[in-house]
């Protein structure tokens, strides 16, 4: 039996009566993940969207998840204020049926990581209306508990889906050569 340990996580609790869609989680988390950062602006790079309903003014921020390799099977929808919403308008993985949270250029799929490196995500510090915080919990894990597999794996993963080893063998192996 192996004995449980507790640790803390950091989660980005979204308070959706709070959101006004000014959008700018979009702006400053597609700029600190620029390359370099903050040297430019491109929403489609962000890790977190914000979903318009225009007729009835509701905004619901969702941030980037894990990457799912096939899509799910779940197709539910849901009612909010009369207005029918497929499931994926609210899912946070990047997955083969959709764009969303996939760099546009290459097609990788993107993860909030949380502003790695800064005191607090900063979509959550630029939130001036509250929508966006941070929430802390503890939750239970196992000794045993494989490591998280880090971006270079889920990237590498992603271009041999997308494009076939071979292929992408052969470009490590051109590159190794420079």
């Amino acid at each position: 039996m192996s004995a449980k340990k507790t640790k803390t996580i950091k989660t980005i609790k979204i308070d959706v009566d709070k959101c006004n869609g000014c959008r700018a989680c979009e702006v400053i988390c597609s700029s600190f993940h620029a390359i370099p950062k903050y040297s430019n602006n491109n929403p489609a790079r962000s890790r977190i969207r914000v979903i318009h309903e225009p007729l009835r003014d509701v905004y619901v921020p969702v941030y980037a998840g894990d990457y799912a390799v096939a899509e799910c099977a779940g197709r539910d929808k849901y009612i909010i204020d009369g207005k029918e919403y497929d499931e994926c308008a609210f899912c946070r993985a990047a997955c083969p049926s959709r764009e969303e949270f996939k760099e546009p250029d290459s097609g990788l799929p993107l993860k909030c990581d949380m502003c790695e490196g800064e005191e607090e995500p900063l979509c959550v510090k630029w939130c001036l209306v509250d929508a966006l915080t941070i929430e802390e919990r503890e939750v239970e894990i196992d000794d045993e508990e494989e490591e998280k597999r880090d971006e270079i794996e889920i990237g590498l993963e992603s271009l041999v889906n997308r494009f076939g080893i071979d292929k992408v063998s052969d470009l490590i192996a051109q590159i190794s050569k420079k």
